[in-house]
């Protein structure tokens, strides 16, 4: 890449700390190019303040502040949701599925702009790289890209300090309590320090630690219910009231939060290989993934449920390794909105110290039925029947057993 081609850079911002030192490391090391920030909104509350004045403070041009959350949570996380996506069995990727849509809206502004790179401020160890760079391509595969931390010298988060103090650039941490931490309307995760080391035990009760979420000890002594209504596959009411994409995840987050739901501690796979420990709060998440893994169970048939446990897998792989825009995982979605054409129906909970209980579900596409599963007497099932069944589906395994005992005579 030639640096002094590149006149005009628009770099995803978030204020921390990566994104804070790069304005001004951008200009020094690109011929004193123009930074234009974009930050997307996709619910990090007040982190957002602010902002503005400190990107322009710091050698950018302008700032601009996308919100997004209404476009993340209906096509990013209602998709993943009803895909029963998770990665290896516990992380709701609250960070992976962020990441294409703060790049694509990036896109955007950098083609209106006219801008002739685009900089984010992803570590070379991360998954995120990949996520915002799978993006660019898929959107604009000949825009430059330009990732300072596998450029600059700088290789750790106390030189990254050292050089905001030297540059006079204001930050919210410092070196004792520098978690690395990623908040959306989704979730919350932390990493760094103490977490470095599995066998610590997160410090839940720390002030400042959880932000989400209480941790189960203090959570309320008596349990609290809701009731979540899908439409094919899809939340939209919860306790009967119909509630936007953003204002249900919002207030789930809040209910779930007060009795200590949606905390997990994960030693996960990294798509460049490493291992990584990370702390996650997802309270209104989790009560989602629950409530939807419940409504399920009765209104999908036994092979379709069985085989969205295996394309569930494959779909969280590909949201974690930054695949948004590829074929496979339109092709996924298309599997995925199909076998949600009867996941209607209402989800009862009871919450309790960190605890999701089932507490009743209700479909008018239900595939239970009590005259057929009933233990009393019933009219519509003949239990003769099932011998002649386990004959046939047993007759394989029957005939190996056989033959295996003259094979054994030899």
């Amino acid at each position: 890449m030639d640096k002094n081609k590149i006149k005009k850079v628009v770099l995803a911002y978030s204020g921390g700390l990566d994104t804070s030192i790069i304005i001004p490391w951008l200009k020094e090391n690109y011929n004193n190019c123009e930074v234009i920030a974009v930050s997307g909104d996709v619910g990090q509350g007040t982190e957002l303040d602010g902002l503005e004045e400190k990107a322009i403070k710091t050698g950018a041009s302008k700032l601009y502040i996308e919100d997004l959350k209404k476009e993340f949570v209906e096509d990013y996380i209602f998709p993943t949701l009803k895909a029963g996506a998770v990665y290896e069995g516990e992380y709701l990727l609250g960070t992976s599925f962020a990441r294409p849509v703060i790049a694509k809206r990036i896109v955007e502004i950098a083609k209106a702009e006219g801008a002739d790179a685009i900089c984010h401020g992803c570590t070379g160890k991360g998954n995120d790289q990949v996520r915002f760079e799978l993006t660019i391509k898929a959107f604009a595969p000949e825009m430059k890209i330009i990732a300072p931390w596998r450029e600059w010298d700088i290789k750790s988060r106390e030189e990254e300090i050292d050089y905001a103090q030297a540059h006079n650039i204001p930050l919210k941490i410092n070196r004792e309590t520098s978690y690395s931490k990623d908040k959306n309307i989704w979730h919350l995760s932390h990493e760094g320090l103490d977490l470095e080391n599995p066998a610590n035990e997160p410090n839940y009760g720390k002030e400042g630690f959880l932000e989400m979420c209480v941790s189960p000890e203090k959570a309320p002594d008596t349990p609290a219910y809701v009731s979540i209504h899908f439409d094919k596959g899809v939340p939209t009411a919860v306790d009967g009231e119909k509630l936007s994409a953003v204002q249900l995840v919002e207030k789930l987050n809040e209910l779930g939060g007060k009795n200590g739901i949606g905390l997990a501690d994960i030693v996960e796979n990294r798509l460049v290989g490493m291992k990584s420990r990370g702390v996650y709060e997802t309270p209104g998440g989790t009560i989602l993934y629950k409530a939807h893994g419940i409504l399920e169970t009765i209104t999908l048939d036994r092979d379709t449920l069985h085989y969205k446990y295996l394309t569930a897998q494959k779909y969280a792989e590909l949201v974690y390794y930054g695949q948004w825009f590829s074929p496979l995982k339109e092709a996924l979605d298309a599997f995925v909105d199909k076998t949600q054409e009867n996941v209607t129906g209402d989800v009862r909970l009871k919450l309790y110290k960190g605890n999701i209980i089932c507490a009743g579900v209700s479909s008018p596409y239900s595939l239970y039925s009590e005259a057929f599963a009933t233990f009393n007497e019933d009219e519509v099932y003949n239990q003769a029947d099932s011998e002649g069944f386990i004959n046939l589906f047993g007759l394989p395994i029957k005939v190996k057993a056989i033959l295996q005992k003259e094979w054994n005579k030899k």
